[in-house]
């Protein structure tokens, strides 16, 4: 098997990251509404994150999304609004707000978060565990270096 061109495999790895970036956010317009028929594609994603890595300020997750205080506030009113987010008092500063998935909120995303394992599970089924582990270890790899990249540049990396 003869060696791949490297400039002509990180021309593929761009087209097909792009590929998977633009269905990523297809994919998350559609199970935000599913979560809330009201809910926008780009506080799925929020919602996710204050699941995964929360409680957060909404200073932390404009340094960890890199969105712009108004789009992320604008977004967290939503979500409160939707009654997905609950907001309280920081433990550390009072004066603060820390948010969190409201019980509704998380229990939703659980639901989204199950159906969609569920279809990876069903689309790439018939892929040995191997192949799925490695792509898994891959991409958590290819993670790592943004996750550094955003430290490099003096942001919080998305958990």
């Amino acid at each position: 098997m003869s060696r791949p061109d490297p400039h002509a495999a990180f021309v593929d790895l761009e087209r097909e990251i792009g590929l998977l970036l633009r269905r990523s956010r297809a994919i998350s317009a559609r199970l935000a509404g599913q979560l809330h028929p009201d809910l926008d594609g780009a506080a799925f994603g929020l919602l996710a994150l204050l699941q995964d890595a929360g409680p957060l300020r909404a200073s932390d997750l404009v340094a960890r999304l890199g969105l712009d205080k108004s789009t992320v506030s604008r977004q967290v009113a939503s979500l409160v609004a939707l009654g997905l987010v609950d907001r309280s008092a920081d433990p550390d500063d009072g004066r603060a707000q820390v948010l969190t998935p409201s019980a509704e909120g998380a229990a939703r995303l659980a639901h989204i978060r199950t159906a969609r394992r569920e279809r990876w599970e069903a689309d790439m089924g018939d892929w040995p565990a191997e192949d799925v582990a490695r792509l898994a270890e891959l991409l958590a790899r290819l993670n790592r270096i943004g996750d550094a990249r955003a430290r490099e540049a003096g942001e919080t990396p998305e958990a």
